[in-house]
């Protein structure tokens, strides 16, 4: 299969003519512009949806089975006769598409088979956000597919985010499900997860002189979900010790004066991921601030903040111990190309992934050339906000 080929195309191909009307689905990546591991305890974030996306094609097949075919990773199928949680599929993309299936189930909708391939334009293990999009490109086809009431935006993200949970074993929190559900730039709070806050903003970086640049340092971190859990699983430990469940219930006045302690029982580690949580937390609230006052240099500034929060605090730029640092080194060598301007930070959930830099749009060509010199052709790529989140449209 070429990845040149429509997708239609290729979905007769895999499956032959479809004997139920096709149906087409897109969701967006997604870059999470500030909030470093702040949602996953109650706090703000701030997530644009992208120009890279996960793109279907399906239809109803007439049998119990779900048949998917991904363009360059091969295919696999589900019996919808069973939706429960595997060991065996955890970490897998099966696990999604069974995740989803139980979810849309939930709300009263009668499960029935369909073929679907699909196509990813979203670097993975890049911290993008692929497997989120992946999510809800399964959830908005049996949505569509399966007759029922229409699902909005943010009861899809959490029918996502407990797929990722549950069925694929990542303990991830609800911005990256929620920024690519909704599109465009968003500031998104936690403090009640049930009924999670957003306000959308009409901004574009490049009007204001910056191009947002996301630089893939070549270390998958699809592979490192220990050291991803432990963020928030430290996190919650801190809050556990006031008899609390997120950072956010946690007065930091308290947690200032029972450091001491918290250092003996916890460590220091945990203590540190804290203070970056107050400290994150803080500097979402004044970039949205800057956002919607056009003040893209004070943007920056606290940027650059959140970047050197990420590093010392969060430490989720690399993992302790293991030779390679590759996020590290990236930053290092994107801040000597900036020369003082713009801004970068570890982008997503860290320990590899990608990079953030927002950066001059004179100088983009030249910033794009030095990083792929030393990361490889194609490591970096100039992205866009857009508009649009995670739809569907009959063909």
């Amino acid at each position: 299969m070429t990845t040149a080929t429509p997708l239609v195309d290729l979905f007769a191909e895999r499956f032959g003519t479809a004997k139920s009307p096709l149906l087409s689905v897109t969701v967006p990546a997604r870059s999470e512009i500030a909030g470093n591991h702040t949602d996953h305890e109650g706090g703000d974030v701030i997530g644009g949806a992208l120009d890279a996306n996960v793109q279907a094609v399906c239809a109803l097949n007439g049998t119990d089975t779900v048949r998917v075919e991904s363009v360059g990773y091969g295919g696999f199928e589900i019996d919808l006769a069973d939706l429960a949680a595997r060991e065996d599929e955890r970490e897998t993309t099966a696990s999604l598409a069974r995740g989803m299936a139980s979810e849309l189930a939930a709300t009263g909708r009668e499960p029935q088979g369909f073929d679907l391939i699909m196509r990813s334009s979203i670097p993975a293990g890049s911290g993008l956000s692929s497997s989120a999009a992946v999510e809800l490109a399964f959830g908005r086809a049996m949505e569509a597919l399966w007759e029922g009431e229409p699902i909005d935006a943010t009861a899809l993200a959490k029918m996502a985010q407990r797929t990722e949970n549950v069925h694929f074993g990542k303990p991830c929190g609800l911005l990256d499900q929620l920024a690519e559900a909704l599109g465009g730039l968003a500031h998104m709070s936690f403090a009640d997860p049930a009924e999670p806050a957003s306000e959308k903003l009409a901004f574009d970086f490049e009007d204001k002189g910056y191009a947002l640049v996301l630089v893939n340092v070549g270390s998958d971190h699809s592979a490192l979900t220990g050291e991803y859990a432990a963020v928030p699983g430290e996190m919650k430990a801190v809050a556990a010790a006031f008899g609390k469940e997120r950072l956010c219930e946690v007065d930091s006045a308290a947690f200032d004066s029972e450091v001491v302690r918290l250092r003996h029982e916890l460590g220091d580690r945990p203590v540190l991921r804290a203070l970056h949580y107050w400290n994150e937390q803080d500097l979402v609230l004044k970039r949205w601030d800057a956002l919607k006052a056009g003040d893209i240099d004070a943007f920056l500034a606290l940027t650059r903040a959140s970047g050197a929060s990420s590093a010392m605090l969060l430490q989720n730029v690399s993992v302790g111990g293991a030779p390679e640092q590759s996020a590290m080194v990236a930053l290092g060598l994107a801040q000597r190309l900036l020369e003082g301007e713009g801004a970068c930070r570890i982008h997503g959930g860290g320990f590899g992934g990608s990079i953030q830099a927002f950066v001059p749009v004179d100088r983009v060509d030249a910033f794009i050339t030095g990083m792929d010199e030393w990361f490889g052709a194609g490591a970096s790529r100039h992205y866009r906000i857009v508009s649009e989140g995670a739809e569907y449209a009959w063909l």
